[in-house]
């Protein structure tokens, strides 16, 4: 994981009194779980306007509790298409899915690929593939996540697919079903998607907000910090009107006297965006007159609401330069790769699983300090094991013993290193499956496998310049902060 910028805590000019012998006070450091981490050099100073992305962005929404609306509005759906009445009794077990995950069509399986799409870990239904399945299948085979057989799980809305799919394969095997795995997926995908379109889903959220979406008291101080240092801020979002509105009032409605409404905040308001087709074609962007949409007729003012809309047009309308932009969103596609691919905005990406992502590390920090000495351990000692196989060979049988002795000591520290390594990874793994705040208890980290980044984990490094669980974060940097990535060694400099 990347680390974080420092505090933008000023430097205090510091006096001691003569003949008093004292110590400089440190600037306190930004706790880890509030830190906006760096991935590419990013000063703040250079930045005019800064926009935000609404689901998953600004509002936070609780997982579980929309996974369950999700999975219940799509059951339904599914047995309208003819699907076993018992898929509305099995247990969903929510907690099931991460993003970064590869559905397999063909199999039924679910998989999480490293940074160089290396198979390690997977399940069919809701059991786990032994190592020997996974290689056999995806070992010496190459994946391909971009082709018909396989679905890319990027989003969290996109994690209710995964439940359902898991569970329901694991039901109908289990009663002796035969089952189409690309269609079932494709059933479930389409039944979710109508729930979204008909409107279930923002009818169920808008009527109990509390119950879906934690309100963070933050976010509008992160805001105003901003606007205050004389930052435009503008709202681009794919989500309606309507529901906009409602989840935007809940956020920051009479949340600070100085703004009389949440549109305050905001310079520029977009809804109905259909990104990521909004940075590359678009449509023409129109002006939102309660329910009436009518063409644009002049410059974008502040407190109006405008509708779809494309990257190049917003760009001539706000007189903005592509690197004078921040976007802080939570779509690796839709928000964070797109604009990185198609313009010169800088990006954010909000990550709200690091919430756990962050108390499992710092509950493991001792252990993965650890475990990272004795890998270092254990290559400098099985270089030198190798050295004294060699030499053993060359020299006369009075000098081969002495290095015979020698091999036979490297050999045992070499077993000592390796045993309390696989002591390290089996408390790792204890840790994992006890503790309610460690790792994901099926997949691990998000953002590693084994040893290397996993798929999600390169996305974020390759396509965000920062990256944090919250856009309240913000509020403990100077809104001027140079943001700067840690030195980026490769092998040979380490």
């Amino acid at each position: 994981m990347r680390a974080n910028s420092s505090s933008s805590a000023p430097t205090q000019l510091f006096l001691p009194l003569p003949g008093i012998a004292v110590t400089p006070p440190v600037a306190p450091r930004i706790p880890r779980h509030d830190r906006v981490f760096v991935n590419r050099n990013l000063a703040m100073a250079n930045i005019e306007w800064v926009g935000f992305d609404m689901d998953y962005t600004l509002a936070i929404y609780n997982q579980r509790a929309m996974d369950t609306l999700s999975i219940e509005l799509s059951v339904e759906r599914l047995l309208k298409r003819g699907y076993p009445s018992y898929l509305r009794d099995v247990h969903y077990d929510t907690r099931f899915p991460i993003r970064g995950l590869l559905i397999d069509k063909r199999l039924g399986h679910v998989l999480k690929m490293n940074r160089y799409k290396a198979v390690f870990t997977g399940y069919h239904g809701l059991k786990k593939l032994p190592r020997e399945t996974l290689d056999e299948l995806y070992l010496n085979k190459k994946i391909r996540p971009s082709t018909p057989r396989y679905h890319w799980i990027d989003t969290l809305f996109a994690l209710c697919e995964v439940t359902l799919y898991s569970v329901a394969v694991d039901a109908m095997e289990k009663r002796g079903e035969q089952v189409d795995f690309a269609k079932l997926f494709g059933d479930i995908r389409e039944s979710i998607d109508e729930a979204h379109r008909d409107g279930s889903v923002y009818r169920a959220v808008t009527a109990d907000l509390p119950k879906y979406v934690e309100r963070d008291e933050d976010l509008a101080r992160a805001l105003h910090k901003f606007r205050s240092s004389g930052k435009k801020l503008f709202l681009l979002t794919n989500s309606p009107w309507h529901y906009t509105n409602q989840m935007m009032t809940y956020l920051l409605g009479e949340a600070m006297q100085e703004y009389p409404s949440w549109r305050h905040y905001f310079d520029v308001i977009v809804v109905s965006a259909q990104k990521p087709s909004w940075f590359k074609e678009g449509r023409p962007l129109m002006e939102r007159d309660g329910d009436v949409l009518r063409e644009l007729s002049g410059p974008l003012e502040r407190g109006k609401v405008y509708e779809g809309g494309n990257l190049r047009e917003f760009e001539r309308l706000t007189r903005s330069i592509g690197s004078k932009i921040l976007y802080v969103g939570d779509h690796i596609y839709g928000d964070i790769l797109r604009s990185k691919k198609e313009s010169a905005w800088h990006t954010a990406m909000i990550i709200q699983e690091l919430d756990q992502e962050v108390a499992a590390l710092e509950m493991c920090l001792g252990e993965m300090a650890r475990q990272r000495e004795l890998n270092e351990s254990r290559d400098r000692l099985e270089d030198e094991l190798r050295f004294y196989q060699a030499r053993f060979k060359e020299l006369s049988k009075a000098r081969a013993e002495d290095v015979e002795a020698d091999r036979l000591r490297v050999k045992r520290a070499l077993e000592q290193v390796r045993g309390e390594l696989r002591s390290i990874e089996r408390e790792l793994t204890s840790l994992a499956e006890t503790v309610n705040l460690t790792f994901h208890p099926y997949w691990g980290s998000l953002l590693k496998e084994d040893n290397e980044m996993s798929s999600f984990g390169l996305q974020v490094d390759t396509y965000a310049d920062l990256y944090s669980r919250r856009v309240s974060c913000f509020r403990e940097y100077s809104p001027h902060q140079h943001f700067r990535s840690p030195h980026d060694l490769m092998p040979h400099e380490l």
